[in-house]
């Protein structure tokens, strides 16, 4: 499994996942689960992912094929996009047929292969927008109401973000909400893992304005992670019922 979280803010975007990918206690492995596309300073697509990794993989293929074609080749080209509303359909697109493609071939197993991903970014001159695709290709949008979505084993870190993150939250601390977020996560479920992948996107950069490698044993993480548990013990302690 994975966890991945996107924060949509009045001042950019925060992205994070995790590389794990689980297929049982004796076959654990990393895989990176971030994918950019970026024309420096004109647009920048960041796609996260979650499930079936030979859903996500294939998808991920058959996306940055497009994307490379020669100009006037590939009406899928997610860089050529005339929107970030279709980029979104884009991506449902492929990914809904990948899906297809490949639990066809599992059913006569008796399987299934599902995956899902965040789509997130900008075009010079549009909003950033940020969508969570489904298997089926259909797929919401974040908003001002809900400035956060997640893929994969969501729930041990969506608390922090109902109660810290508001469009209003700066990048410094969208980051912070998201590594505790992740700290939640990595603390409470085994198929989530390091290495971590850190993007902030600030608004109108139109490409990734920092990008950061989270190893196993950082000591900027344990630091936090530590504090926050801290933090978490003190509050516990303080309140009388």
């Amino acid at each position: 499994m994975t966890y991945c979280v996107g924060l949509l803010l009045q001042e950019g975007m925060v992205l994070l996942s995790d590389t794990r990918t689980n297929a049982g206690v004796d076959n654990i492995a990393t895989y990176r689960k971030m994918f950019t596309f970026e024309d420096p300073g004109e647009r920048v697509i960041v796609i996260m992912t979650a499930g079936s990794l030979s859903v996500t993989q294939t998808a991920i293929a058959r996306l940055r094929e497009a994307a490379e074609s020669p100009e006037g080749e590939g009406a899928d080209s997610i860089l050529r996009a005339n929107s970030m509303l279709a980029v979104a359909e884009i991506v449902g697109r492929t990914l809904s047929d990948v899906s297809a493609e490949i639990t066809d071939k599992m059913n006569r197993m008796k399987q299934a292969a599902t995956a899902s991903m965040i789509v997130a970014g900008q075009r010079r001159g549009g909003a950033m927008r940020m969508f969570l695709v489904y298997p089926e290709g259909n797929f919401i949008e974040a908003i001002e109401d809900t400035p956060y979505l997640q893929i994969g084993e969501h729930k041990y870190g969506k608390p922090i973000l109902d109660r810290v993150v508001t469009p209003a939250t700066s990048l410094v601390d969208g980051q912070k909400a998201v590594l505790l977020s992740m700290d939640s996560t990595l603390r409470s479920n085994l198929s989530v893992g390091m290495p971590l992948d850190l993007a902030v996107i600030r608004r109108d950069d139109c490409r990734v304005s920092d990008r950061r490698r989270i190893e196993a044993g950082d000591p900027q993480f344990a630091q936090m992670s530590e504090a926050w548990s801290d933090a978490l013990r003190d509050g516990f302690t303080r309140i009388r019922i």
